[in-house]
């Protein structure tokens, strides 16, 4: 059974090292109270400076000549010549013989045709002067006939009407054999670009059949589609606007000028595009920069100018308001005009100052008037650069 003092002694020795251990806690020196630190969001921001700018409208399309023509026969025969520029890539000059026909026939028809003028010629004068005859026949003897009128068939009327018919018949005969001379010579309506070639020198045709097909060479022509929303940028709806085109060339941007001509009048079905047309003469001119008919283009529409407008990321503008930051640097909402918003830009041109600095971080809770911070002011260019895609 344990003594009085073995029960006694582990409860002093606790006693005593609780003790201890209090006064060494009262010993030592309180920590420093820290002075709570507000940390403001860290933000940046940009200068926005009004400048002119001009609401180019972005569209595309594909070069084609104005004028088409699919070369026919109008008389028939054997293909007898071929020029040598009557091939496909060709170039042809304006009333160049591209092929001729064998006229042999139409030469024979054409003298036939002269002969029987000639002869209906001969009978008309006849004709004539045994009118003439007979008119002075019947003043010599009518105050002795009994009838003071003469018939029409006494004064050769009828046969004079029937001879002058027969040599207008002869003209017109003559007239056809010449114009079917001269149809055996193919021709060139216009400076062109042979795009195919259906003949062969020997071809026999029949009228109506194809000999190949020109593109003109003096006008291209572009459709371009242009969304609705986007003609209220055009001035006249684009029309007599200039247009810049470019295309890649040989793995090079290679770009021409032209004009809008005239707009479609109608809305595509499919598509709902209005259709503008850009014309570019003399595509062909250049001959180190052709303006190939085929060629695929990306077109700027010149639009509306503006006199003072900025451009500023679409997502930046909230329910028609933008984030700026005062001086103070604290947070402002203001409402802003925007004109136009494409390829993720808006453009302004009302509801902020010259100069004022846009807020461009994104604030997980904004509010008005919040206090902010920042590093650094980022300065862009006066103007934001707009590119079409």
């Amino acid at each position: 059974m344990a003594s009085r003092k073995q029960i006694l002694l582990p409860i002093v020795v606790t006693v005593a090292g609780v003790a201890m251990a209090a006064g060494f806690a009262a010993m030592k020196a309180p920590p420093p109270e820290k002075v709570e630190q507000v940390i403001h969001p860290l933000v940046e921001a940009s200068t926005l400076n009004y400048v002119p700018m001009t609401l180019d409208v972005g569209s595309y399309g594909v070069v084609k000549p104005k004028y088409h023509t699919q070369l026919v026969a109008q008389v028939s025969g054997q293909i007898v010549d071929l020029s040598d520029q009557f091939v496909k890539g060709g170039f042809v000059k304006e009333g160049q013989v591209l092929a001729r026909i064998d006229p042999n026939d139409y030469e024979a028809a054409l003298i036939e045709a002269e002969a029987s003028l000639a002869q209906a010629s001969s009978a008309l004068e006849i004709e004539r002067a045994q009118a003439q005859v007979a008119q002075a026949e019947w003043t010599r003897i009518k105050n002795d006939a009994s009838e003071t009128i003469p018939s029409e068939l006494y004064l050769r009327k009828p046969q004079l009407a029937e001879k002058l018919a027969r040599y207008k018949a002869s003209q017109a005969s003559v007239k056809r054999a010449k114009r079917n001379l001269e149809r055996t010579y193919i021709k060139a309506p216009y400076d062109a670009i042979v795009e195919s070639r259906d003949i062969s020198l020997g071809s026999v045709l029949n009228i109506g059949n194809s000999l190949g097909n020109l593109n003109s060479t003096s006008i291209a022509e572009i459709r371009l589609p242009v969304a609705d929303k986007d003609l209220r940028h055009l001035e006249n709806l684009g029309v007599d606007a200039e247009v810049k085109l470019s295309a890649k060339v040989a793995d090079q941007t290679q770009s021409w000028t032209g004009t809008i001509v005239r707009s479609e009048g109608v809305i595509d079905e499919r598509s709902r595009m209005s259709y503008l047309v850009a014309q570019v003469e003399q595509p062909y001119a250049n001959v180190a920069q052709p303006l190939r008919f085929g060629t695929y283009l990306t077109a700027q529409i010149k639009g509306k100018e503006v006199e003072n407008a900025v451009a500023v990321p679409q997502h930046l503008v909230r329910n028609g308001q933008v984030s700026i930051l005062n001086e103070d640097l604290t947070l402002s909402f203001k409402p802003v005009h925007v004109i136009r918003e494409y390829n993720g830009m808006a453009i302004i041109d009302a509801g902020i100052d010259n100069g004022a600095k846009l807020i461009t971080s994104a604030l997980e809770y904004p509010s008005e008037g919040m206090q902010l911070r920042t590093d650094s002011l980022i300065e862009p260019n006066t103007q934001l650069a707009l590119k079409e895609e």
